[in-house]
């Protein structure tokens, strides 16, 4: 798979698009995310997506400031780039480097030898997210269908 054809369309599933998710803590959203993507695919553990996640936050945060973090890790046997979104009920405090409570999450699990493709959807993601508007526009979505469609049609 070429690098040019990994874009957020491809790696998120509407199944892994969740509105609003109840959330209380930076663990408890990672903890989320990990057994969500163990719902959706059994064959990828849920124990290893969290451990994964929370090693690579212990590198630094990925809160990325204004309410936004982009946690993401690699996992062994992975075959594709998964992507899960969550609008979270209430922002949690997650280390962010503006301090600010996250209430938009986009998580990556990468295959443990994606290292272009990784980079690349974090730039894309970073992107999107720079546009406040685009932000505002996710955090209003109130069913997931609406949210998964908005995140795909934003051409920013």
């Amino acid at each position: 798979m070429s690098d040019t054809s990994l874009t957020i369309e491809n790696i998120l599933a509407p199944e892994l698009t969740l509105c609003r998710a109840p959330a209380s803590s930076k663990k408890r959203v990672l903890e989320f995310i990990a057994e969500q993507v163990n719902q959706q695919d059994a064959s990828l553990s849920d124990t290893q997506i969290f451990n994964n996640l929370i090693s690579r936050e212990r590198l630094g945060s990925t809160g990325i400031g204004q309410g936004i973090a982009i946690p993401h890790c690699r996992l062994e046997g992975l075959e594709r780039v998964v992507g899960v979104l969550l609008t979270l009920e209430e922002g949690v405090g997650f280390d962010a480097i503006d301090n600010q409570p996250v209430d938009l999450v986009f998580a990556l699990i990468v295959p443990k030898e994606a290292t272009s493709e990784h980079l690349e959807l974090l730039s894309q993601l970073a992107e999107k997210f720079n546009d406040r508007g685009f932000c505002n526009q996710l955090r209003q979505c109130t069913d997931a269908q609406s949210l998964y469609s908005r995140m795909l049609n934003s051409n920013s």
